[in-house]
């Protein structure tokens, strides 16, 4: 499956919808900007969209909730252990309470994956930050990434937008 996102106001994005009624689009707003989403279409309908390739996945995306993006610059010969460190530790967080979604992202280009995470709130996130399963799977700490990172990670957040 393949997942595409693009930045813009809401006012250029929501016009979408009626564009690409075959599309189910979901809109966030965060940083000053909104982002559209969509996952399992045949193409990437965005001028200046970003397409990646679902490698793993679970849950499903609401249209309430809030997103925490984790984008991973990842070294080419760091690419087989960054997704295999996913699969080791596959289904812990859907165990938590107010998970909707997550899904890894492979950039088609460039090298910085992004992970990809719904929660109902942004206080089931931090409760999932606070956790003992959160603290085992990121063991190495902030100051001492895995080799595989090509540059440091940086979190994007966003509250998605209800269209209803």
């Amino acid at each position: 499956m393949k997942a595409y996102m693009t930045n813009g106001t809401y006012e250029f994005l929501s016009k979408l919808q009626d564009k690409y009624p075959q599309i189910a689009f979901y809109y966030m707003a965060g940083g000053g900007s909104a982002l559209a989403y969509y996952e399992n279409y045949k193409k990437n309908i965005f001028t200046a969209g970003r397409e990646y390739l679902v490698l793993q996945e679970s849950g499903s995306i609401k249209t309430s909730g809030y997103v925490v993006m984790n984008n991973i610059a990842v070294t080419d010969d760091g690419t087989a252990a960054f997704e295999d460190r996913f699969k080791q530790r596959a289904g812990e967080i859907d165990k938590m309470p107010g998970f909707q979604a997550f899904r890894l992202l492979k950039p088609k280009k460039g090298n910085t994956y992004v992970v990809f995470t719904q929660w109902a709130s942004e206080t089931d996130f931090e409760s999932w930050k606070n956790s003992d399963t959160f603290q085992k799977q990121h063991q190495h700490g902030p100051t001492k990434p895995p080799a595989f990172f090509a540059d440091k990670p940086f979190v994007t957040t966003y509250t998605m937008i209800d269209q209803d």
